[in-house]
């Protein structure tokens, strides 16, 4: 194999690669003793077909194979040989005729065109000064707590005889509706509960109820939405006739070693002890958060150096993507919005850069210190993630078996959080005590021009060309849902109403 380097102009690099024919005759013989004894033809007993007949029969179609494998085996040879790491998968076009090579009578010859990683001094972690924010937890943090929790655990209490129904009342009630006189489906209900100020029944027909008393008999009239999903009740109008069995008011929930029980604790003081455990693992990952940011920002600014133009272009572009689409979501553009375009894609352009020039200097301290993820550590995020699925575990592991790509998602982030423990046991962290209020204050209001998203997607780089090196990381820069509040899109669903708003007032079900 003869390697020349036939352009080397800034990052960009084109190597020729000239493999002689005779190696190729040699891989292709090679195939073909293997096939001798493997190979079934008519006429000829198991392992005893002759070499010049199988190179008769299936001889271009081996040395098809052989030159799609000699391509990849001498390509990496080639960049070894050069000590050369590129950025992301080399283009490689054969030159010539590719007949003659087929038929042996030519060498093969190709060219790899590629940009490389740039080689970069790396800055002394023990110089990074970064502050840490921590706060303790309060007696008060708990307390609160343990009332959020009381709260979302609502127990009702009947109102006194003749109390009148008010917001945040539960209703028991049975009802039947009636569309031009005669009852529709769906629309009788017997013993259902109704929360006043719930929403879950359709539009006007709690605010009615408001005021009622156990015992009354009283009309409602609404209509059902356009949008309804019921064809046959949408935008039609309806009565129905309710009858208010009981009124029940929210009662205030005790806090004590009853309540403690329902979570499955002897006593309060033992939820509460786990309930400050939660609160200062919550702490402490906001810390976590923080501090990792701030080591981003660090390792951003200790660092300056050309960077591979086309992973630069195509992490713009993913960031641009994902914001056309956010824009496209919401029926807009981007000349909707107040600043220039041109503006934004320059903002975003700087986002991409500190986003690759973060990746590459994270892929070398891992590479450097042998920092790498464990096949423990994989499988326990894999368990993680399908467990998110509950009842399709099965399918989550056969997807993730079958794509290597989803496998490298998962690898990433491990990966990431390992270099950043690297550093930060060399760093110079200083702890410095906040408020529970600044410690989960929005980043968006700090002196930041970009807000840290925190859902790193790191590659784990062994630098072999066939993996590239696809970049595709946060380090701390805001999703462009977040970099232009313009472009926010709605929380997922956000858009659509519950199912229970589409359906008769009748009891929903529990969730």
């Amino acid at each position: 194999m003869q390697v020349t380097v036939t352009s080397a102009d800034g990052l960009k690099r084109e190597l020729s690669v000239q493999v002689p024919a005779s190696d190729l005759e040699a891989r292709v013989n090679a195939k073909l003793d293997e096939m001798k004894n493997s190979v079934r033809l008519k006429g000829f007993r198991p392992g005893k077909v002759p070499v010049a007949h199988l190179r008769k029969t299936f001889g271009k179609q081996v040395m098809s194979e052989v030159i799609q494998e000699a391509v990849g085996t001498t390509s990496q040879q080639a960049l070894d040989e050069q000590a050369l790491r590129p950025a992301q998968q080399p283009e490689i076009n054969l030159e010539g005729e590719i007949a003659p090579v087929v038929e042996g009578k030519a060498d093969l010859t190709y060219k790899m065109t590629f940009e490389i990683i740039p080689p970069f001094e790396m800055t002394d972690f023990a110089k990074l000064e970064v502050e840490r924010p921590v706060a303790e937890v309060a007696e008060g943090d708990v307390e609160e707590a343990l009332q959020r929790l009381a709260e979302n655990q609502k127990n009702y209490e009947p109102k006194a005889e003749g109390a009148a129904a008010e917001e945040g009342d539960l209703l028991t009630i049975d009802f039947i509706g009636r569309i031009d006189g005669v009852a529709f489906e769906g629309g009788t209900a017997a013993d259902a509960k109704l929360e006043i100020g719930s929403g879950r029944f359709i539009p006007g027909f709690e605010d009615q109820l408001k005021g009622a008393k156990a015992g009354d008999k009283l009309e409602v009239k609404v209509t059902f939405p356009a949008d309804y999903g019921a064809e046959n009740l949408a935008g039609k109008d309806a009565v129905f006739e309710v009858t208010v069995k009981e009124v029940q008011c929210p009662a205030e929930a005790k806090v004590d070693d009853e309540f403690a029980k329902r979570f499955g604790f002897d006593a309060l003081d033992k939820l509460r002890d786990a309930m400050r455990e939660q609160i200062k693992s919550d702490f402490t990952r906001m810390s976590r958060m923080h501090l990792k940011r701030a080591l981003l920002d660090a390792l951003d600014a200790a660092h300056s150096f050309e960077l591979p133009p086309s992973m630069v272009e195509q992490e713009f572009t993913q960031i641009w993507s994902q914001f056309e689409h956010e824009l496209q979501h919401q029926g807009k553009t981007a000349a909707d919005l107040e600043e220039p375009e041109e503006k934004i894609r320059d903002e975003y352009r700087k986002i991409a850069e500190r986003r690759v020039r973060l990746g590459l200097v994270l892929a070398e301290v891992g590479e450097k210190n042998k920092i790498s993820v464990t096949e423990q550590e994989l499988s326990q995020s894999l368990a993680e993630r399908a467990r998110q699925f509950p009842g399709q575990e099965r399918q989550v592991y056969e997807f993730y078996q079958r794509n290597p790509q989803a496998i490298a998602e998962l690898r990433a982030p491990i990966f990431e959080e390992k270099v950043i423990d690297f550093i930060t046991e060399l760093a110079k962290i200083t702890d410095k005590t906040v408020s529970r209020d600044e410690l989960f204050a929005d980043p968006d209001a700090d002196e930041h021009d970009h807000d840290h998203d925190h859902g790193h997607h790191h590659h784990d780089h062994d630098h072999d060309h066939d993996h590239g090196h696809d970049h595709n990381h946060d380090h701390g820069e805001a999703t462009p849902a977040k970099k232009k509040a313009a472009a926010k899109p709605k929380a997922e669903g956000e858009e659509k109403k519950p199912a229970a708003k589409k359906a008769a007032p009748k009891k929903k079900k529990e969730d």
